[in-house]
């Protein structure tokens, strides 16, 4: 499999510079993101072991009242969308649209310009070994009266009220209100 080109890695990079950060929080994880960018040129590759970057997309209905969230069956917990950037990929928001098209079957998504949060877990994804995703979210809205359709990455697909968001993607809810 190729690798994720210099071209994410420059974008990830820059995308996450120029970010403004909501709190000390999340101000700290992209102080980190960008230290590990900066120390690891494989670092937008899932074949980085020690850790890697993801993107995601938080899917709101066109009413934003509620958000469409995939029982993830390697995670087995209801998440939002998102992956492994792949080596098409050349931006971390296109990434992230090109995820929440492919997972939600939904045709006319639209994407915020920036990140609106971001997270770091552990996991054991393809590698097959326990590794992170450094996960950069973005939201993303999808057109009125919009149906999903479930894919092979998911187990299922479900529009949650936003005030019902299980705790993994409950930075959602706090995105909302603000």
């Amino acid at each position: 499999m190729r690798e994720p080109t210099a071209a994410v890695h420059a974008d990830a990079t820059a995308t996450l510079a120029a970010w403004e950060a909501p709190d000390a929080g999340q101000a700290a994880l992209r102080e980190a993101l960008l230290a590990y960018l900066a120390g690891r040129p494989d670092a937008c590759s899932r074949s980085c072991a020690s850790g890697h970057l993801t993107a995601s997309a938080l899917v709101v209905d066109d009413a934003v009242e509620h958000a469409l969230l995939t029982l993830h069956p390697r995670v087995g917990r209801w998440l939002q969308l998102g992956g492994h950037i792949e080596p098409t990929d050349t931006t971390l928001r296109g990434a992230a649209l090109r995820e929440a098209a492919e997972e939600s079957g939904i045709a006319g998504l639209t994407i915020s310009e920036e990140p609106v949060h971001l997270d770091v877990h552990p996991v054991t994804c393809s590698l097959g070994v326990p590794t992170r995703h450094l996960d950069v979210r973005y939201l993303v809205r999808a057109p009125a009266g919009a149906r999903a359709v479930r894919s092979e990455e998911s187990v299922d697909l479900r529009w949650w009220p936003l005030g019902e968001l299980p705790d993994d993607v409950a930075f959602g809810r706090a995105l909302l209100l603000r």
